[in-house]
């Protein structure tokens, strides 16, 4: 692996929390859950995150802050993390991507990148 933040694989599930969205208030509301594995071969840290959540009116919320549902995980070689957050936007489609910041056992930094997802209501996309 020519970067070592491609030892990192980071996979999404996103769903639509109907009971907690209020259309006619423009209020959508999303859960997301996220798989980071460990390809490497030493153990990494997850120490922050860096969202843009963008919606369908082009409004971007971007979100900094350390570590993620208030933990700064360690990932062995081989191991995974797993959590579930949410995002709240204002139309029924919107994107997310962004970056976790990490750093491996032996204190090398590097960012994660986040690939883009979409956050949809079912059936909205064909």
């Amino acid at each position: 692996m020519d970067n070592i933040s491609d030892s990192i694989q980071i996979e999404v599930n996103t769903r639509y929390l109907d009971e907690q969205s209020e259309p006619a208030k423009n209020r959508y509301v999303f859960a997301y859950s996220i798989e980071i594995t460990n390809h490497g071969a030493e153990s990494v840290t997850l120490l922050n995150r860096h969202w843009h959540i963008t919606d369908d009116n082009n409004k971007v919320e971007e979100v900094i802050g350390e570590g993620v549902i208030g933990q700064q995980p360690e990932i062995a070689p081989g191991k995974s993390f797993n959590y579930t957050s949410g995002a709240v936007i204002e139309t029924e489609l919107g994107t997310m991507h962004g970056s976790y910041g990490m750093q491996t056992s032996a204190g090398e930094k590097f960012q994660a990148p986040i690939p883009a997802f979409l956050l949809s209501l079912p059936r909205t996309v064909h």
